[in-house]
């Protein structure tokens, strides 16, 4: 999932700065949406068994529960904002500049799990976290001086979209974390969930800031193949994101997506016409190892004091 992260990216990338017809990202976010939803049911269809028990568990836990649908309304609202940052911030500023920047939701995940979690990190895991983003600064530092801008870039207006999409990121991803591992509802029910609140929020998207023009031009106006491929990308992206979070936690998503930034970077050399340099040899070895780090098993201190007052003792009876 690595390489498709990385695929996303660089096709991104390539419909926000090279396409001569920009495409509205607000309807963009709400497709994906829409796939993430019918995907989630697909897979909750094939979890029950049986199309009657997908109907019970759908009026049970989705239509019958409207608390829980407004405790997701919650990361949905978040996200969406978040999504919509993002493609106004790559519209806005250098790609080298906007993954750089982006990097930072790795630390504000760490401190948001902190603080909202309650778990701790241990000073090795601060460590890797901060090396990675130096390491990622390093890779993105010069390599994206290639990419052929049509648009015209407002750069505050993208560093004040990419602050935003930061802190959503953090937010949102620990929050969903959290309503995750503290029920045993299934995972799919719970994306059923998200993504119906989250269609709510972009249609509201698109009509707020797109309305006019959607309804002139179209709601597909300036989609081609490459944008399709994007959204499915994004849509399966997310669908991993979820069992990430639900089985790991946010920060290992952050890793993971460290690592795909240094395949993304790789495929610019290919299609872009980068330039490998220093700095990015010497980031792409941090990643690499601020990864290994963040992997290592914490220490159980725990035992090993038990072991060691057990040794203690031992030593006092023999004397």
């Amino acid at each position: 999932m690595t390489l498709v992260a990385a695929t996303y990216t660089v096709a991104l990338r390539y419909t926000r700065t090279v396409e001569a017809e920009l495409y509205f990202s607000t309807t963009a976010v709400c497709i994906t949406e829409v796939i993430k939803l019918f995907l989630s049911v697909g897979i909750l269809a094939k979890e029950t068994g049986s199309l009657a028990r997908l109907i019970t568990s759908l009026k049970e836990n989705v239509f019958g529960s409207p608390t829980e649908l407004l405790k997701l309304s919650v990361p949905s609202l978040v996200y969406a904002l978040q999504n919509n940052m993002a493609f106004v911030a790559l519209s806005n500023l250098d790609a080298a500049v906007y993954q750089v920047t982006y990097q930072l939701k790795i630390p504000c995940t760490a401190l948001c799990t902190v603080l909202m979690l309650n778990r701790t990190l241990s000073k090795l895991q601060w460590f890797s976290v901060f090396m990675l983003c130096g390491g990622v600064t390093l890779v993105q530092w010069k390599p994206a001086q290639a990419t052929k801008v049509q648009v015209e870039q407002n750069p505050w207006l993208g560093f004040g979209a990419i602050a935003v999409a930061v802190l959503c990121s953090g937010f949102a991803g620990v929050y969903f974390e959290k309503v995750l591992k503290s029920s045993d509802t299934s995972l799919w029910v719970r994306n059923i969930q998200l993504y119906l609140s989250g269609i709510v929020v972009t249609l509201v998207g698109v009509y707020m800031s797109d309305g006019a023009q959607v309804m002139e031009k179209g709601f597909f106006y300036g989609y081609t193949y490459y944008v399709w491929f994007v959204i499915f990308l994004a849509s399966v992206g997310g669908i991993y994101t979820s069992v990430v979070v639900k089985y790991t936690d946010n920060i290992m998503k952050g890793f993971s997506a460290a690592a795909a930034i240094v395949l993304s970077t790789v495929a610019s050399v290919i299609l872009f016409g980068l330039q490998i340099t220093v700095t990015f040899s010497l980031g792409a070895l941090l990643v690499c190892i601020s990864i290994y780090l963040h992997g290592l098993p914490r220490q159980d201190t725990t035992k090993i004091q038990t072991s060691e007052i057990k040794s203690s003792k031992e030593r006092l009876a023999t004397v």
